[in-house]
């Protein structure tokens, strides 16, 4: 709703700019998810800032009538960063491909997540690079053939939820792009998250990988692969619930018949649970989009917001000496007057 009452639809978030992705890229659908839940969010325009670094995933800030900042290869979440902590009361939106956030930005995104920066990071991962026409990405399987990998790629690649976990991000999701419904739930829940929140998008790039999730996500297969995570319920998937995910001797999930082991032995989602220890092994369950694959939040917890955190000593360190004096820190400590 606006300050007049009025209510907000798609239209209001769309932008005049022409949307420039190959036809019948994944993109489409995502950029369509975002535009139609934001206006439920009881957000306007002008109180959203998107913030993308370089690819194709990085046009989407072009296409919203919000803020917006462009920035360069992989410094996305530092610049979020300074925008968050400079105007707490705007929300940010960070916009980035398996690239662009994996490899040069892999530094920045995990810091910006271990400090739970109050940042909505959505990672758009099509395992390859697309803009720069087809080189092989930090989420490429291990073999892909590409321009810059002619004889199979020999880096093992990241899984991206594994990292963010890894680096203690506060809450951690995955969908794709072949379910608007999911995303828009997705999108929702991490906007309602305060603090640091990380998405992958499964994301089909039509041109230079296309078909890429096809294992996981075509029509006839996609209940024997995707395993939806609900929390609290015990994990099953399958066309009627016949396969179910549980610990082994290890404590490492793997996939069983519900039949052969029963319910009791399943392994029971529990997003919430602040040890990331059970959340990580679930990222771990599939080392790519050929197995089953869990999708929805793997963890949702709360830890104090970086933000908040800044102001708080900002204004402790305000009442106890004053307002700060800018020359008087300049000259303090060690000086040296030169000539």
């Amino acid at each position: 709703m606006s300050e007049q009452g009025v209510t907000l639809t798609r239209k209001d978030f769309e932008s005049d700019q022409e949307v420039r992705w190959c036809p019948g890229c994944g993109d489409y659908g995502i950029l369509a998810a975002v535009q139609f839940v934001l206006p439920e969010l009881d957000v306007k325009p002008e109180e959203m800032v998107f913030v993308s670094g370089i690819g194709c995933a990085a046009r989407l800030p072009y296409y919203m009538n919000t803020y917006g900042v462009h920035g360069i290869h992989g410094r996305a979440p530092a610049l979020a960063t300074g925008v968050a902590l400079t105007r707490p009361d705007l929300h940010v939106w960070v916009i980035g491909g398996d690239g662009d956030m994996l490899s040069i930005g892999g530094n920045h995104l995990i810091h910006a997540l271990r400090r739970n920066v109050n940042l909505k990071i959505i990672m758009f991962n099509n395992q390859i690079y697309g803009l720069t026409k087809g080189q092989y990405s930090p989420t490429s399987e291990l073999g892909k053939v590409t321009k810059s990998t002619p004889f199979g790629s020999l880096d093992y690649p990241f899984n991206p939820l594994s990292v963010a976990i890894g680096a203690e991000a506060s809450f951690v999701a995955r969908t794709h792009d072949m379910d608007r419904k999911h995303m828009m739930e997705t999108f929702r829940r991490m906007h309602r998250h305060p603090g640091a929140a990380f998405v992958e998008v499964f994301q089909n790039c039509n041109v230079f990988n296309d078909g890429a999730f096809a294992g996981l996500l075509k029509k006839d297969v996609r209940e024997n692969m995707v395993i939806d995570l609900v929390h609290g319920a015990p994990i099953r998937f399958g066309s009627e619930g016949q396969h179910g995910v549980a610990l082994n001797e290890f404590g490492e999930p793997h996939v069983v018949e519900v039949a052969d082991v029963g319910e009791s032995a399943l392994l029971v989602h529990d997003e919430h649970r602040h040890d990331p220890t059970l959340a990580f092994a679930l990222s771990r369950l599939s080392n790519g989009p050929h197995m089953p694959t869990p999708i929805g939040v793997f963890r949702d917890v709360e830890r104090p917001i970086y933000e908040v955190e800044v102001q708080r000593q900002l204004a402790a360190a305000s009442e106890k000496s004053g307002p700060g004096d800018l020359a008087k820190l300049i000259a303090s400590g060690a000086t040296w007057t030169v000539g």
